[in-house]
């Protein structure tokens, strides 16, 4: 089966939007499988027609009708009627399967014809609201995948769409869905609350079929991600010179849920390369400047996790040599995307757009297709070299050159963690200590204070230590769970203090 899409919206309104969502349903490894042609209005040569027949033509030679309803009507004719509203009501007539979209929530400022036309749609069909192009695309091809399913062309799914067998809602835990709700609603306004059920959450982020959850359900959100799939886990390995191979200085598997193999991943980085620890100067704790930028290596690893193709039985891999970084991930660019292309404004097409929703949600990704810019703008404002994008076989790989920048006025500390297992004073133990210098701090503020989403990440790497070792303490010992819990330093963790400050 075949698909001609017709997008129709107020062309002014959504310009950047429909190109990019054209190359992101032609660019879909997937979905291009199905896709032959998506019709714009803009990109049609001019011709010895009058407008409206020519659009209205194409509807009708369409098998799909995509409506894009925003907050302006548009152009009317002489009977008040706009183009949108005459595309919908002929793709109606010709009984074509319509799947239509609500840009925002503010209704009040939305034009009142584009109200009444959104309110003739809801009595027809279903309808989903969308405010930004990451949740746009995810609710675009969730809802395409539905409609391929429902006409029987589906052999096998795609993999983030796919039903994950022997499992239920009982296998999603609910602790990390509450951290979810509660990093999305802070990060990006996301409607729902901490209250709101596993079932509530999974389906408003299309993430159950028929009550199940589906693969990408589980890699971000279940217990045991790898019960049910074993390569999706992240491989780290840290090498003695410049050359891949055994003995390496340090290697760990990172399995977990998605969010936390991007923590562990990125602390596994920055544990191991050079960074200098300034004066303090405007405050009690000490700036850390990393030789490579935290933010670079985190759009990275996050790259690669919603990139991947997880139907390989590879896995993503953490290459850490003496003068670079390099990424790995299972899986090739989508066809509509050149290895140059990549350093322009380019359209986002993510290999797995229900798992890349969920980390834009919690800001793990900062904005659709401006990953790889994001990238080569930060090494070159800490004076790098441009990062190195290649197809290498069956993976795709970043590369980031690392760069010691030496400073009279800054005490260098390198590479003081071999391995984070045995190593007693690791680099996130000396982050909290500095943290608590001058004042006692609960885990929350103390968390976004490090740059930590994850408090399971936190605990596991920062705080636990820092108690094991007796450098902190509880100020409510008697009371570990206190909501009121703060932390401050010991005399042991004093005298550490004083062998650590410049």
């Amino acid at each position: 089966m075949k698909l001609r899409v017709f997008i129709s919206s107020v062309q002014k309104e959504f310009e950047k939007e429909r190109k990019d969502l054209k190359a992101f349903l032609l660019g879909d490894a997937f979905l291009g499988r199905f896709i032959d042609e998506v019709f714009l209005f803009e990109e049609l040569p001019a011709r010895d027609q009058k407008a409206d027949h020519v659009y209205l033509d194409e509807v009708e030679k369409s098998t799909l009708y995509l409506g894009i309803f925003g907050y302006e009507y548009g152009y009317e004719d002489i009977e008040g009627v706009s183009p949108t509203e005459r595309e919908y009501d002929r793709a109606t007539e010709c009984s074509i399967p319509r799947l239509i979209y609500i840009w925002g929530r503010d209704d009040v400022t939305r034009s009142s014809k584009m109200a009444k036309l959104i309110y003739k749609a809801s009595d027809q069909l279903v309808r989903r609201r969308v405010e930004n192009f990451s949740a746009f695309t995810s609710e675009v091809y969730a809802s395409i995948v539905d409609f391929l399913d429902h006409k029987g062309v589906l052999r096998i799914p795609p993999f983030d769409t796919a039903t994950c067998t022997h499992v239920s809602l009982s296998d999603i835990n609910g602790k990390r869905i509450e951290w979810f709700l509660e990093q999305a609603n802070a990060e990006r306004g996301f409607p729902l609350n901490k209250k709101s059920s596993k079932k509530s959450v999974l389906t408003h982020l299309n993430l159950l079929d028929g009550g199940t959850p589906i693969n990408a359900a589980i890699l971000l959100f279940s217990s045991d991600p790898q019960k049910f799939h074993k390569t999706a886990e992240i491989k780290c390995v840290s090498c003695h010179g410049t050359i891949y191979k055994r003995p390496f200085a340090s290697q760990q598997i990172f399995g977990g849920n998605l969010f936390e193999q991007a923590d562990l991943a990125k602390e596994f980085v920055l544990a191991r390369i050079n960074r200098s620890v300034g004066a303090r100067k405007e405050s009690s704790q000490a700036p850390v400047t990393y030789e490579l930028p935290p933010a670079a290596v985190t759009e990275a690893v996050v790259n690669s996790i919603a990139h991947r193709d997880y139907n390989s039985n590879g896995s993503v891999e953490v290459r850490l040599f003496s003068d670079r970084l390099e990424i790995w991930n299972p899986g090739r660019l989508p066809d509509s995307l050149s290895l140059e292309l990549l350093r322009e404004d380019h359209p986002s097409i993510p290999t797995n757009p229900l798992i890349a929703e969920s980390l834009y949600l919690a800001r793990y990704i900062e904005r659709a297709g401006s990953g790889t810019q994001t990238i080569i703008q930060l090494c070159k404002d800490l004076g790098l070299l441009e990062p190195l994008f290649e197809q290498r076989g069956g993976s795709f790989v970043i590369t980031l050159f690392r760069k010691i920048n030496k400073d009279e006025s800054e005490t260098l500390i390198s590479d003081p963690v071999s391995d984070p297992v045995s190593d007693p004073v690791s680099d996130p133990v000396l982050k909290v200590v500095f943290l608590l210098e001058a004042v006692a701090l609960g885990p929350s503020i103390m968390m976004k204070k490090l740059g930590l989403k994850h408090r399971a990440t936190f605990k596991k790497n920062y705080l636990q230590p820092a108690l094991d070792l007796k450098y902190i303490s509880q100020t409510i010992p008697n009371t570990p769970t206190s909501p009121r819990q703060k932390y401050c330093l010991t005399e042991k963790g004093r005298a550490f203090l004083v062998q650590n400050k410049d």
